[in-house]
């Protein structure tokens, strides 16, 4: 029964194909997807279709989830770059939006103030802002630190072995 999925579970389900396992998130997320945007921009038309870029951006990086990663942050994640990639649009003012989003500030602090990613050490908090917030490759970003894509790999791993420990998973 998919209910009784983890978030994780689904996700992983969902990039095998099971578009099922998709519908279950959305109805689990939707809601507070669209809640967040709500309070960030004023305009309703505008919040709703960062909401629908949030989902579409979801569903064309499936491929790319890591399921030892927890589902929720990923997903904020997904629609705070949307936000910001509206803010960018020049038909888009700033008057549209309640409150300017600081650039690392996590929306799922909004939902769990204790998750952060300042408690990480810097170089593993840059290699998840990184993979996570930028989707760029592990040799994308062993180049960015100026390390190789092995001790890239070993950052991330690092970096997501303290986040599921403030999870509690």
């Amino acid at each position: 029964m998919l209910s009784e999925k983890s978030d994780e579970e689904l996700m992983v389900a969902y990039q095998l194909g099971e578009a099922e396992a998709f519908e279950e998130l959305y109805s689990r997320h939707s809601s507070k997807v669209l809640g967040y945007l709500r309070k960030k921009v004023r305009s309703e038309a505008l919040a709703r279709d960062i909401f629908q870029a949030t989902f579409l951006k979801l569903h064309k990086s499936r491929s790319r989830y890591n399921a030892s990663f927890p589902f929720v942050p990923w997903l904020f994640t997904i629609s705070r770059n949307e936000l910001l990639d509206a803010m960018k649009k020049p038909h888009v003012s700033r008057e549209a939006l309640v409150e300017v989003v600081p650039e690392f500030a996590s929306p799922v602090q909004e939902v769990q103030p204790e998750i952060s990613l300042q408690s990480l050490p810097a170089s593993q908090r840059k290699a998840v802002e990184l993979r996570y917030q930028k989707d760029f490759s592990f040799e994308e970003i062993a180049k960015a630190l100026e390390t190789s894509p092995a001790n890239a790999r070993q950052l991330i791993s690092r970096a997501l072995r303290s986040l599921r420990g403030i999870y509690g998973k």
